[in-house]
């Protein structure tokens, strides 16, 4: 096997998987799906099978890292523990102060501007060897000029480098150093971390940047707002050597607004096949299942529910968040207990999607589908709002049913009738395995691979 074909389709190459933070039941389908795509490259072969270095970059101490990365491999979610990095657990040397490779970065003239605050970073043994400007209010913080200062082995600071760019890209600069002339395949899952790499002119480099969220505000229709955030990175675009969007519609949506200066490509997200488990079917039994957050708009679903007005069936709503205190009052005015659980938590949602007849998302926007493919896999049919994005692109082909965004009435109908006709639910739990094998590892795979190999034939667009 020649070395461009080395790992099954992928070339052969370093390859980094850069992530401004894994922590578990944080950032939902950003968290899964980085992970995700790290052990698809496992599996592909990457590292003899270890998987890329998956390199995060939040400022928690070593010992949550250490927590995370056990959390993950206990739950077959990281292949390889060891390849899970984090810059701020390498930034302090065993000895105390900066590790060296941070001390070399140092420029000694490097001074912040008077009255900028700081937020010093210590060791385990509380020893100082980094401090990080403090940008109140600014969601633009990323970007600051003010210096990151850098502790020596007695407390003292030598200097500093410019900003959390000139700190990222010290770090990225000494993870690479070791790689020689050989090709770097950098997937970047994060739009903070993008806009600090988008000048990365090494030549070995090639940065592919998969996109996880909705890009656009409400009222979330094509041309509707978006932040100056998002206004900012698409004007970067063009310096990736490849944009990896998760649905057709997105991508479609962003071409014709900005324009294909920019290689934008779809790559769906890859969601393991499950065994689904159909003897553990309860009738009756709606589910709602996710972050308990403003958006998800589950008062809505509750008030469909209870619309739909179904003998004997049941709600459970499973997860936890800033809403769950809202969720309950609004249950209590409603005396809604008797027929809708508020259940919290699960760290086995595969096994209340098993459980479901049916479930329910009044979500008022989606990034990628990963939810409504879950719960196909597991047989549940989805009634869903008809919202950007991911949604439609996965139920249009069969599986559940679809109505107008924030329509309540209409998604109690479909409840109800999805419900009571057990030839048509059944005829959806058939669809949902065809519907969500467009998800599975293989599809995802060779469409990365494929983006991937154009990337590295090509000149670096930086």
């Amino acid at each position: 096997m020649s070395p461009d074909t080395a790992a099954g389709e992928l070339p052969d190459a370093e390859y980094l998987v850069l992530s401004s933070r894994l922590i578990p039941g944080r950032d939902g389908g950003y968290t899964i799906a980085s992970l995700a795509r790290a052990r698809q490259l496992a599996r592909a072969g990457v590292a003899d099978g270890c998987g890329p270095q998956l390199l995060t970059f939040d400022p928690g101490t070593a010992a949550a890292h250490a927590e995370h990365r056990a959390f993950f491999a206990e739950h077959g979610e990281l292949t390889d523990p060891s390849r899970m990095r984090n810059l701020f657990d390498e930034a302090a040397a065993p000895g105390g102060g900066a590790a060296a490779w941070l001390l070399a970065a140092a420029d000694a003239a490097a001074a912040p501007e008077p009255g900028i605050e700081y937020r010093v970073l210590e060791d385990a043994d509380g020893r100082p060897f980094a401090a990080l400007p403090v940008i109140p209010g600014n969601p633009d913080w990323h970007l600051t000029a003010q210096p990151v200062l850098i502790h020596d082995a007695s407390g003292e600071v030598v200097g500093g480098v410019r900003g959390f760019r000139g700190l990222y890209c010290a770090w990225l600069d000494h993870v690479t150093a070791s790689f020689g002339d050989r090709r770097i395949v950098v997937i970047c899952e994060s739009r903070q971390l993008g806009e600090l790499v988008a000048d990365w002119s090494d030549p070995r480099v090639r940065i592919i940047h998969p996109i996880h969220t909705i890009h656009l505000e409400a009222p979330f229709t094509p041309d509707a707002p978006m932040s100056v955030f998002w206004k900012r990175w698409l004007a970067l675009a063009d310096r990736f050597d490849a944009v990896v969007w998760p649905t057709e519609t997105q991508r479609d949506d962003v071409v014709a607004r900005f324009g294909d200066a920019a290689r934008h490509v779809v790559v769906p997200n890859p969601i393991t096949p499950v065994e689904r488990r159909d003897d553990l079917r309860e009738d009756g039994l709606v589910v709602v299942l996710g972050r308990l957050a403003p958006a998800k708009r589950v008062d809505q679903a509750i008030r469909a529910f209870l619309a739909a007005d179904v003998p004997g069936a049941r709600l459970e709503i499973w997860g936890e968040g800033a809403e769950h205190e809202k969720i309950q009052t609004l249950l209590d005015e409603l005396d809604a207990g008797e027929r809708i659980l508020l259940a919290g938590y699960t760290d086995d949602p595969g096994r209340v999607l098993d459980r479901a007849s049916v479930v329910v998302t009044s979500t008022a926007f989606e990034g990628q589908p990963l939810g409504v493919v879950e719960a196909l896999l597991h047989g549940a049919p989805v009634i869903a709002y008809d919202v950007r994005y991911g949604i439609r692109d996965v139920l249009q082909q069969g599986g559940g049913v679809l109505v107008p965004g924030g329509d309540v009435e209409a998604l109690g109908d479909a409840l109800r009738r999805v419900l009571t006709d057990d030839e048509w639910r059944a005829r959806l739990s058939a669809e949902a395995p065809a519907v969500a094998a467009a998800w599975n590892p293989e599809h995802s795979l060779a469409a990365l691979a494929a983006v991937i190999r154009d990337a590295v034939s090509r000149p670096s667009r930086r």
